[in-house]
């Protein structure tokens, strides 16, 4: 179960930075094996604790334990086995879909349907709604800050070098606080784990900085067709236009002005299509050479958080099992072993570095194109919404937040610039894992049942 999660999830934290070419695979998979083994190691078990009690009822199983072990050891060989399939074809389906649907699966044929915690499990399938809205509206959101502060600024390279040093600020801070509030077991006071993680946030951004400084700045050299300067500029002089428009009280030039506002709106809207931002100057050549470090180090958050939410779904049933083997006896609650996670984290990490290609090829290519720009805003959103997550125990789909982050970047440069149809495939493999996956448990589960009881 682990090595398909390494195998089909990786693409969620390095399949942008891939696809942007800020990495090369190698270099990938050894960021994020370190990356996800961390995340998993350090904050994984409490998400873990949901997949174990948070689903099913427990009494349903007390007269008969081994029943309980047995669909547990169905729902991973189910769930195994689905993503054996995705992985094969380059599908980037929701482990975590996959091994709720397979314990839903055995735990209503065996308890019926009032089995089912539906209160916890209508909870973790809103957040399945909510993760691919919530990282798709923040990476819009910072690619927009990107584009009208960097992409359209006069001067694009001074003005990623004051921005940068702010991400860099926020992704360490992110980060260091995850860490802090509950992956290191220091039970720091919430205030204090925010002040030493600002501190860290800052000596990282003050660094950023100084790095940036010593930076070579290219010659400038305009772009054919329209330059980013005229997009500038109209969009300033389409600000002015709204505050007259709005601060005039005169009916007879109220018309007049909402005319020239509405052309002017077009004309700027006009020019920032057709201005050619990326590829057509130097200057833009380094503000994405700035940018692969940015891109680079939030995979790596995304990797930390992906490790500490998706571990969960190989380890949780496990821990579950094993404590009723021991105690031969349910309990709501059962310590994760520390053993556990590294053998979860270590099973990721070989899935990774065995089959993860096939399905970055799907995130880093086959949606959007991307850039080092984009990757980076993509990557920060998701990782802040599934670290966001895991702290709340909720074990979120990685692959909806990942997705959802791509897709909002490529709403912020118009439906054109998306793959329709590889995200149509994508969401129909969504929709159909979790009935899959509950009945391959069942199928599993039965099959067990005649082989050991």
């Amino acid at each position: 179960m682990a090595w398909n999660i390494g195998a089909n999830d990786v693409a969620n934290a390095m399949g942008t930075s891939v696809g942007s070419k800020a990495l090369t695979l190698r270099r990938a998979v050894f960021l994020a094996a370190i990356l996800e083994f961390s995340g998993a190691f350090f904050v994984g078990s409490s998400v873990s604790e949901t997949i174990q009690k948070g689903i099913i009822d427990f009494q349903v199983f007390e007269a008969e334990p081994m029943i309980f072990v047995l669909g547990m050891m169905g729902s991973l060989l189910a769930t195994g086995a689905l993503l054996q399939v995705a992985s094969y074809f380059g599908l980037p389906i929701s482990t975590t879909h996959a091994i709720v649907g397979a314990v839903i699966g055995f735990g209503a044929i065996v308890g019926g349907l009032d089995a089912i915690h539906w209160n916890t499990l209508g909870w973790i399938a809103s957040s399945w709604i909510l993760s691919p809205l919530l990282s798709g509206i923040l990476s819009y959101a910072i690619f927009g800050v990107i584009q009208r502060k960097i992409l359209f600024a006069l001067d694009p390279i001074k003005a990623t070098q004051k921005l940068t040093p702010y991400f860099v600020f926020l992704c360490f801070t992110v980060i260091t606080l995850s860490m802090l509030s509950h992956g290191l077991h220091l039970d720091l006071p919430i205030f204090t784990a925010f002040l030493i993680s600002c501190c860290v946030g800052f000596c990282a951004s003050l660094l950023s900085r100084l790095l940036l400084q010593r930076k070579v700045q290219p010659k400038l050299q305009l772009a054919e067709g329209f330059s980013p300067y005229q997009a500038v500029s109209l969009d300033k002089a389409l600000h002015h236009l709204q505050r007259v428009h709005l601060s005039n009280h005169s009916d007879s030039y109220s018309q007049q002005i909402s005319q020239i506002l509405t052309q002017v709106q077009t004309l700027s809207e006009t020019v920032k299509k057709n201005t050619p931002l990326l590829h057509s100057t130097h200057q833009y050549q380094g503000v994405e050479k700035i940018f692969i470090s940015l891109q680079i180090l939030s995979a790596c958050l995304v990797a930390f958080a992906h490790g500490a939410n998706d571990v969960a779904n190989a380890i949780g049933p496990v821990a579950a099992v094993i404590n009723v083997l021991k105690t031969n006896t349910l309990t709501a609650h059962c310590a994760v072993p520390t053993w556990l996670l590294v053998l979860g984290g270590s099973g990721i990490v070989i899935g990774l570095a065995t089959w993860g290609w096939r399905v970055i090829e799907t995130i880093g290519q086959k949606i959007t194109e991307l850039t080092p720009t984009r990757g980076f805003a993509a990557e920060f959103g998701a990782a802040t919404t599934i670290l966001l997550a895991s702290k709340l125990g909720l074990p979120i789909s990685t692959t909806h937040a990942l997705i959802g982050a791509v897709f909002g970047v490529g709403m912020a440069r118009g439906l054109k610039a998306l793959n329709l149809q590889m995200i149509k495939e994508i969401v129909i493999s969504w929709i159909v894992t979790i009935p899959l996956c509950a009945l391959f448990s069942i199928c599993a589960f039965y099959l067990l049942k005649l082989c050991f009881l």
